[in-house]
């Protein structure tokens, strides 16, 4: 008995073990069920969709029968523009990236996270809080929208590469995805990479059809305008015709006046004219024709008044008049003043006269007006009308002088045959075409060889003549030849001030200019920008080549007449003479006079500089000085100073200005000053002040740690970061990566450069603000701006000159600083004294108001060694 119910237990544990399994696999085969015919689904439709938003649309709501896809969105990858697009995104949490980020661009903020990391390793990602903050600590992605539980990215490959990303997120602890839908989704990925591929392509090719079916539109309407053009052009030739065929004719009068009526009423609708000729003494009006609708008579011969016929003939310019105008020149006294009884214009809508000149000088007019409001003369009728009353007065005239009509009809066939010849050239010919390409052809040689702006041979041609000057003095060994190499001093200032039109004259005048300069056989080139070259042909020797230098100067000189102001400019120039060398090349000599004319700008500019070995060799110490400086920069080389800033009184610190320094190896030890100097000529400005910021930023804990945290930090740094938008886009962002607080960074902007272009730190200064940093202008003083200027500026500080500390002695010096203190305690500004060398400095600054400062009297510029939290003298 124990045995038998030990094998029914058996048994049945076996069978419910059985029943488990069938479950499990019933399960497996309804989810397989599911997922084919959300595939197929997917499948069907797209084959059949049109556009990628359908698509998208579609394939969201398949995918949601498979997995909990409620967040879910496409990236995918341009092929034109290689950036990133989202054509679709559905989140219940976040706006689309573009909304949420409107000043970030697009496709680099998606690069920066989790998007760009999937397209970057083209591998899928399973990303759980763990793994995020992986990627975040590695600084793999930047945290981007708001946080999940489960983010799952899958990249769109196609045969070549990766064109997208699919990605599903949850917010919920209770969603979770596993292999099994990241093996899914990598499924569906290939499955729709090719669809997408054609969708964009399909839309491509939508666009393109419609850009070009709009400018076929473009063409039509252009050809219909032509086509009327050439009709209207017609009917006035042939009106013109009828015109010249009457002055020949051998009609009388009455018929002849009726005629051109006629023929003026082919080309606009006349039902009321009529025509007026003023006799030999000038003193009287006749009206040899007229008509009207309502058959009125013809008015009779009258003394010269005041009339409307009198205004034509008195301002001799045709005019269209409107009931308003008539009525404000009758309100005015101008007309009918002398005569009211003359005044018959009551009903009258419109009213154009036109002054007919007969042997030069106007002798009659040509009237039309008309009753009704429907019948709208336009200032075009009033072009047309102009032109055709001169033929007819022409036509008058050949009626009053035989000899007049003869000359007259010469004059309209030759106006005949010249419209006849262009109207054929508007259907064009073989022949035409032919002469036309030629003339492009020999335009493109001549465009390939010289300067658009200028007419001045480019640096193409000029190499050419150099090179072929070089082969001649090597056949003939006693002539020689010089290059000057010319560079305008103050471009760059004036094509940003004045705008880049006033720039191209400037360089046109120069131009015109250096011509005068020169000879015949000589050649002037433009290289570009504001860079002339002069190649001096067979000159006797260096003083030739330095007499032409000299007048060079002397008419670069001479003031330009720019934007209606004079506006003074200078030029340098380096020389370089040939037979230096027998090895010289075009290269060679060009780079020559190029090394001259630097040194000549570092001399003062406005002046020349002949190319010597030794001066050259200190150039090029010069320009390997600058390279390694940007290699120190990126090595990250340069270390970082503090100049203390105190109370005058208690000489509290309150305060410290970073400096950079470099510890050159053969130089030593190279400070701040002289980096800017080796920066600005290398165009580093910039990098060097970003350099200095991430310094202030590593160096910030390590001086709280030391003095405590009431003290603010000011940097100088240089208003090239406020040229452009992008420039200072960079520094609002690279100021915002700082992980102290902000409200204890002051920016220093110097005087010099904001008086140069206040346009640009007054706009910078506005945007600077909100990043509620304090801002304030340093060297105050050494410019002289107006103090009015302060009061539109959104600074906090300002740092008087440190020239006005070393000469406190002066009385006229104390004067200012006294005004200027004064002005800043009235504009509610911190002002600080710079340079204070003695104790003496600090007392007499103290007595003039002044309470903080800087100076060798206030402590020295130190080092912070981060790691010992000791200070360095």
């Amino acid at each position: 008995m124990f045995r038998e119910e030990t094998s029914q237990s058996t048994e049945t544990v076996k069978l419910n073990k059985r029943i488990a399994r069938l479950k499990v696999l019933a399960q497996k085969y309804k989810r397989a069920e599911v997922t084919q015919n959300a595939l197929l689904e997917i499948s069907n439709f797209a084959a059949s969709v049109s556009t990628p938003e359908e698509f998208y649309s579609s394939l969201h709501q398949s995918l949601k029968k498979l997995i909990p896809a409620d967040n879910f969105f496409i990236a995918t990858l341009n092929p034109t523009t290689e950036r990133i697009e989202v054509p679709f995104f559905e989140d219940e949490k976040d706006l689309h990236p573009e909304d949420c980020y409107p000043e970030e661009d697009l496709s680099d903020m998606l690069y920066s996270g989790l998007t760009g990391y999937v397209l970057k390793t083209e591998q899928a990602l399973i990303c759980n809080n763990d793994t995020y903050t992986e990627l975040v600590a590695s600084n793999e992605i930047i945290p981007r929208g708001s946080d999940c539980h489960q983010w799952v990215g899958v990249p769109i490959k196609s045969a070549e590469s990766t064109t997208g990303v699919l990605v599903v997120q949850s917010y919920h602890t209770d969603t979770y995805y596993s292999d099994m839908e990241l093996e899914l989704m990598t499924f569906i990925s290939h499955h729709i990479s090719a669809v997408i591929e054609r969708l964009q392509y399909q839309e491509q090719l939508e666009l393109a059809i419609e850009t070009r079916t709009k400018e076929l539109s473009i063409a039509y309407n252009k050809l219909k305008l032509e086509v009327y053009e050439r009709r209207r052009a017609e009917r006035l030739q042939k009106s013109l015709f009828e015109i010249a065929d009457l002055a020949t004719s051998n009609i009388d009068s009455l018929e002849f006046y009726e005629e051109l009526h006629r023929v003026i009423s082919h080309l606009i609708p006349i039902n009321n004219c009529f025509i007026s000729l003023l006799n030999d003494e000038r003193d009287s009006l006749s009206f040899p024709y007229f008509v009207s609708q309502f058959d009125l008579p013809s008015p009779k011969p009258r003394a010269i008044s005041d009339g409307l016929t009198e205004y034509i003939l008195l301002n001799q310019k045709p005019r269209l008049l409107e009931r308003s105008d008539i009525d404000a020149l009758i309100q005015s006294g101008e007309l009918y003043c002398e005569a009211p009884e003359l005044n018959d214009t009551q009903e009258i809508n419109q009213w154009i006269g036109l002054p007919l000149f007969i042997h030069g000088e106007v002798r009659g007019s040509l009237t039309i007006y008309s009753y009704s409001y429907i019948q709208n003369y336009q200032e075009k009728d009033l072009e047309l009308l102009t032109f055709v009353s001169q033929h007819i007065a022409t036509a008058i005239e050949k009626k009053l002088s035989a000899e007049s009509l003869q000359i007259s009809y010469e004059q309209l066939e030759e106006k005949i045959n010249e419209r006849t010849q262009a109207l054929a050239c508007v259907n064009g010919d073989l022949e035409k075409e032919i002469n036309q390409r030629k003339r492009i052809e020999r335009q493109l040689v001549h465009d390939a060889k010289h300067d658009n702006l200028t007419g001045l041979p480019n640096r193409a041609m000029f190499m050419e003549r150099l090179s072929q000057s070089i082969k001649h003095v090597r056949r003939h060994t006693l002539d020689k030849f010089a290059v000057l190499f010319i560079d305008m001093d103050r471009f760059k200032l004036l094509n940003d001030t004045l705008g880049h039109l006033e720039g191209d004259r400037f360089l046109i005048e120069t131009a015109k200019r250096l011509k005068l300069c020169i000879r015949n056989n000589d050649m002037l080139a433009r290289l570009g920008g504001d860079e002339f070259v002069i190649l001096l042909d067979s000159v006797g020797n260096q003083k030739d080549a330095e007499d032409v230098a000299e007048r060079v100067l002397l008419e670069l000189s001479r003031p330009y007449a720019l934007a209606n102001q004079q506006l003074n400019s200078s030029a340098s120039i380096g020389l370089a003479m040939s037979g230096q060398n027998n090895s010289d090349t075009s290269e060679s000599i060009l780079r020559n006079a190029d090394n001259a004319m630097y040194q000549a700008k570092s001399k003062g500019k406005g002046c020349y500089v002949l190319f010597d070995q030794g001066s050259n060799k200190l150039h090029v110490q010069e320009l390997e000085l600058e390279n390694e400086l940007k290699v120190a920069l990126e090595n990250g080389d340069l270390q970082l100073s503090y100049l203390p800033i105190m109370e005058l009184d208690s000489e509290r610190v309150i305060a410290f200005e970073p400096r950079l320094f470099w510890h050159h190896p053969t130089l030593g030890k190279v400070k701040q000053i002289q980096l800017n100097n080796i920066a600005e000529h290398c165009n580093l400005l910039i990098e060097l002040d970003n350099y200095m910021l991430a310094m202030i930023n590593d160096g910030f804990h390590s001086l709280e740690q030391r003095f405590g945290v009431d003290f603010h930090i000011q940097v100088s740094i240089s208003s090239q970061h406020l040229n452009h938008k992008h420039a200072l886009r960079a520094l609002k962002n690279k100021v915002k990566q700082c992980s102290f607080d902000l409200t204890k960074l002051t920016l220093f902007f110097n005087e010099k450069e904001f008086v140069q272009n206040a346009n640009n730190h007054i706009n910078a200064f506005e945007q600077l603000n909100g990043l509620n940093v304090q801002l304030g202008i340093d060297g105050y003083g050494s410019a002289h701006s107006a103090i009015s200027s302060l009061t539109f500026l959104p600074i906090q500080s300002l740092k008087l000159d440190s020239s006005y500390a070393t000469h406190l002695e002066s009385e006229q010096h104390l004067k200012l600083i006294k005004a200027y203190y004064s002005a800043a305690r009235a504009l509610e500004l911190e002002i600080f004294a710079v340079g204070v060398a003695t104790k003496a400095h600090c007392q007499l600054l103290s007595d003039i108001g002044f309470e903080k400062g800087q100076g060798i009297a206030l402590g020295k510029v130190f080092e912070l060694d981060s790691s010992s939290n000791q200070v360095c003298a």
